[in-house]
């Protein structure tokens, strides 16, 4: 008998954690200064959103294997996920990086990608364009979604630049982007 597979974070549930600008503002720190401990985040943050947001956003984010933790003792350190290596998370961490060094606005270039993926209905249909450019009608029945659904789904991949629309044909985008690349290839998967 087979031992079962690990389970695997999926994409929407790990965008839905990225699309948060105040997750995205705690990931930044911990970037620029791994190892720290819930009240020290928790000092980084506006008053109201103290200990008990930035404990509860640090356990999201480790969820999502974007996180690890490290216990000595009563003291809980936290830091960016970078020994999973070329798995899907380290591929990830690996990509946030980029785009918190490069990009002019990392925050929000994050929160407005990551927000392309936070429906398991937008990955179902950017599989289905990657075959081949497609009309409204053919990835209606390749994904068996209501038409008014999927134009909604549609437009939110088409603002956030995954998926380009010409002449009423749908196609995957090119991302020149690590983030974008990175979240299209997981996508695509």
């Amino acid at each position: 008998m087979r031992a079962p597979r690990p389970l695997q974070p999926t994409l929407w549930r790990t965008c839905r954690s990225l699309a948060n600008r105040t997750r995205l503002q705690i990931f930044e720190r911990l970037l620029l200064q791994p190892g720290q401990t819930v009240s020290e985040v928790a000092m980084g943050l506006k008053p109201s959103r103290r200990a008990g947001m930035a404990s509860s956003y640090l356990r999201t984010l480790e969820a999502r294997s974007l996180l690890t933790v490290r216990r000595t003792g009563r003291r809980v350190t936290y830091r960016p996920n970078i020994a999973s290596g070329s798995g899907p998370a380290g591929r990830l961490v690996a990509a946030l990086r980029l785009a918190f060094k490069h990009e002019p606005q990392p925050i929000e270039h994050i929160f407005k990608l990551a927000t392309a993926f936070t429906h398991p209905r937008r990955i179902a249909i950017f599989r289905a364009l990657q075959n081949k450019p497609t009309t409204l009608a053919q990835a209606q029945i390749a994904t068996g979604i209501s038409s008014r659904a999927l134009r909604r789904h549609l437009r939110k991949l088409e603002t956030r630049g995954f998926v380009t629309r010409r002449l009423e044909i749908y196609a995957v985008a090119k991302r020149s982007d690590a983030f974008g690349k990175e979240l299209a290839r997981l996508a695509a998967e």
